[in-house]
């Protein structure tokens, strides 16, 4: 008989063995169940939030440096922050004019507004004034029209670019190209629409919101608010020198003097990624302690039931080797017997994982589930059989056919 041969006929008798004993089955395999389904849907969740994630910090640009009153994930109390000067527009012009390590620079400020279209209008709307550079700087791609010159932001002129979002909810079925929207009663002619961004982490959504020029925003708005300033380095590589000298430039420009400390934040894409990795790794921490727990406790219960099977089959097994079994073979029965329980326990908790995942991906967090990581719960449920069913296994194994078969 090969190696083939007596693997499928052990996978049979363990089916048959499991289909015998259904509930002491389910119950051997329950911690396995719990274990995969655990780490099944907390991988789907990672990943799905990864994918999002990677998705959404595109639009933070990877070679763009935000310069701005706070830190995005600063250590000093509010207090600090909120007591820090505004970054005024004089100081973007000195950032412009004095800046050798950047291809663009360009400032932004925000504010949200009553948007009106015919008779429809919505609340708190966010509004972002820039100039020209704002495209070239952040990267945006135009989908339908163009974005304002240079002319049109320095007279403040009233054009704008939405959202997919705006465009949604002001011009279903309707190009919006040419239309007037009201922003805070003002009259702006829509001129172009960028493509679509998406959410950022899912928190909210970057493509609704209303660009004009920035001269435009001072009139409507005002000018006492804090600017930031948008610094796209020569390339990813030359980001941390660009960074060095946007530092040294602010505090010239603040009038800082050498050695003091800067009281304003350079904020970049590493900061999320920093603060996002160790959010996620210490979830992945707290579901892999789950997962173990439930895989032990679940070894343990199939290492228990393994022992009884071969209490209870020991005339059997004495018959086999009488009839010349070799101790491999029936090491390997026992063996792929505890390895197809924890299988099947894994592919039970596949099954309930699933549409968990579904829910959640509908109700709360983007989900995901790829192929490896199926694989890998049913790797783990293997291995999880392997390790349960070893010793039941040897033990089986090693029973002297002469003693096995005087059992009663």
């Amino acid at each position: 008989m090969n190696l083939f041969t007596e693997i499928r006929e052990s996978i049979i008798i363990s089916l048959n063995s499991i289909r015998a004993n259904k509930a002491r089955s389910f119950l051997a395999t329950l911690g396995i169940v719990i274990g995969i389904m655990t780490v099944t849907t907390l991988q789907t969740a990672i990943e799905g939030i990864n994918r999002a994630f990677e998705k959404s910090i595109a639009a933070v640009g990877a070679d763009v440096l935000y310069i701005q009153k706070f830190e995005w994930f600063g250590k000093d109390d509010w207090e600090v922050y909120r007591n820090r000067r505004d970054i005024k527009w004089q100081e973007y012009e000195y950032v412009e004019r004095n800046m050798n390590n950047a291809e663009s620079i360009c400032p932004t400020v925000s504010t949200s507004a009553l948007v009106t279209y015919q008779d429809f209008t919505s609340e708190n709307v966010p509004v972002f004034g820039t100039t020209e550079e704002y495209q070239r700087t952040l990267g945006m791609d135009v989908a339908d029209g163009r974005f304002f010159t240079k002319r049109e932001s320095d007279g403040g002129w009233a054009v704008c670019v939405i959202g997919y979002d705006i465009k949604e909810s002001f011009f279903q079925g309707i190009d919006p190209l040419g239309k007037v929207i009201q922003v805070n009663g003002h009259n702006f002619k829509i001129i172009g629409m960028y493509k679509k961004m998406g959410s950022m982490l899912g928190l909210f959504s970057l493509d609704n919101r209303i660009i004009i020029p920035i001269n435009k925003f001072f009139k409507i708005f005002g000018t006492r608010r804090s600017l930031t300033i948008n610094v796209k380095a020569l390339s990813v590589d030359a980001l941390e020198d660009t960074k060095e000298e946007v530092k040294a430039v602010m505090k010239r420009a603040r009038h800082i003097p050498v050695g003091g400390k800067e009281d304003f934040g350079i904020n970049q894409q590493e900061a999320f990624k920093q603060t996002y990795e160790s959010l996620t790794g210490l979830i992945k921490t707290i579901g892999t302690a789950i997962t173990l727990l439930s895989l032990i406790v679940g070894s343990i219960g199939i290492a228990n039931i393994m022992f009884v099977s071969v209490k209870e089959r020991t005339k059997e097994i004495g018959i086999r080797k009488a009839i010349g079994a070799k101790r491999s073979t029936i090491l390997l029965q026992f063996l792929i017997e505890a390895v197809t329980i924890c299988v099947v326990g894994g592919l039970i908790g596949l099954i309930i994982a699933f549409p968990i995942s579904l829910v959640i991906n509908a109700v709360l967090l983007p989900t995901a589930m790829p192929l490896w990581v199926v694989i890998i719960a049913l790797v783990i449920s293997a291995f999880a059989g392997i390790i349960a069913g070893f010793f039941p296994a040897l033990s089986a194994s090693k029973l002297d056919p002469v003693d096995a078969l005087r059992y009663e």
